[in-house]
């Protein structure tokens, strides 16, 4: 480098020193973010191998997960403020508004009261725990396994595959059916028809097993036939459709076997 170009370098960051230093402080606290977000992440895994199974419990998991987003969040928030902080017209702005601090706070507030509703729902659920990440969760009618519980959203995975995104506010503020809560297992049930001359007694023999915890009942019956329904536990949210799927085909099979089936 010639000595004109140190020159004329070195006479840019001088003129531009402010926001050079503003750069390097949002860069900086984007990598410090992304490697304590990180360090956080390999350290639930490694606790995860540590206890019974190599799993964190779902109470451990959302909880992790909130505090690795409100401490990515924080870092990054601080590293703007320093940025902010390097130009003087920014500094004499905050001079004022910290002088004028309630007024600012009451009108901050008002502007962004639904997404402060929200995160500090987000905090509420993951404290309180009333959903937990991999729950079966029925919520305003519609029935899905909690994904993922984030600071302002809750994501619900619902059976067509499609997700079902709720603001934390509602979610505090409303009733939730939670399947899952107390006891992992989920009941499933199957339903099949027989024709309305058909033997339903025999047909409940056919499905109805102790062993397996299979029971069945006559749901309702009418001129064209006769439902019958049999439930039965799956070990998780994940397993309902194949568990279901697999019942009802032993059902249908053993009852063309035995001449019941209306199909």
């Amino acid at each position: 480098m010639s000595l004109t170009d140190y020159y004329m370098a070195a006479s840019f960051v001088d003129d531009n020193a402010e926001a050079l230093t503003a750069a390097a402080y949002v860069v900086g606290a984007f990598a410090a973010a992304q490697v304590v977000d990180r360090w956080l992440s390999r350290r639930g895994e490694r606790l995860s191998a540590a206890v019974a199974g190599g799993q964190l419990s779902a109470v451990a998991t959302t909880r992790l997960r909130l505090v690795r987003r409100l401490v990515f969040a924080a870092v990054i928030v601080i590293g703007i403020a320093l940025a902010l902080a390097q130009f003087d017209g920014v500094r004499s702005l905050a001079t004022g508004i910290l002088a004028s601090s309630a007024v600012l706070g009451l009108v901050v507030g008002f502007a962004a009261r639904q997404t402060l509703a929200n995160g500090i729902a987000g905090i509420l659920l993951a404290i309180t725990q009333p959903i937990r990440i991999g729950d079966l969760v029925t919520f305003e009618e519609q029935t899905g396994e909690v994904e993922d519980v984030k600071l302002t959203y809750t994501y619900l995975r619902l059976d067509d595959g499609s997700r079902l995104i709720v603001p934390n506010e509602r979610l505090a503020q409303s009733s939730i059916e939670n399947h899952t809560v107390i006891d992992p297992r989920i009941q499933i049930e199957v339903s099949v028809w027989i024709g309305p001359a058909m033997d339903a007694d025999h047909a409940l023999e056919l499905i109805t097993s102790e062993e397996n915890g299979v029971k069945a009942r006559v749901a309702e019956s009418d001129k064209d036939g006769v439902r019958l329904a049999a439930t039965t536990w799956a070990a998780g949210p994940a397993e309902r459709g194949p568990a279901a799927a697999e019942l009802r085909g032993l059902w249908l099979r053993r009852l063309r076997e035995h001449g019941l089936s209306s199909a």
